[in-house]
C-alpha cells in the first residue's frame, strides 16, 4: 500500500495524499484543512483522525501556532457501528 493512499479520516474517507495536497496548495491551517477536505467532520467528530490532522498542519519547529487547535466534537449519543446497520 502506498503511503499516500492511507486513509486518515475513516468516516469521510480522506486520504493522507488529499490532506498533504490541500496543505501544500492552499497553505491551510488545521481548521481550513478540515473544512476543505472534511477530515474530522464525520460521525466520530474527529476522535480518530484529529491528532494526525493536528500533526500534519502543525507549524514548523520554532514557530507558534496562529490559531487554537481543533476540538473534538463527540456525538450526542455514542453508537456502535453495528447499530448503524439496523433501522428502528
Amino acid at each position: 500500500m502506498k503511503e499516500a493512499s492511507i486513509i486518515v479520516c475513516r468516516c469521510e474517507e480522506v486520504t493522507l495524499e488529499q490532506i498533504r495536497e490541500t496543505i501544500s496548495k492552499q497553505g491551510c491551517s488545521a481548521r481550513e484543512t478540515k473544512l476543505r477536505t472534511r477530515a474530522g467532520m464525520g460521525i466520530c467528530g474527529g476522535r480518530t483522525c484529529r491528532p494526525l490532522l493536528d500533526r500534519l498542519t502543525a507549524p514548523p519547529e520554532g514557530e507558534s501556532a496562529s490559531e487554537f487547535p481543533l476540538k473534538v466534537q463527540p456525538p450526542v449519543r455514542p453508537m456502535s457501528f453495528a447499530e448503524w446497520g439496523h433501522s428502528s
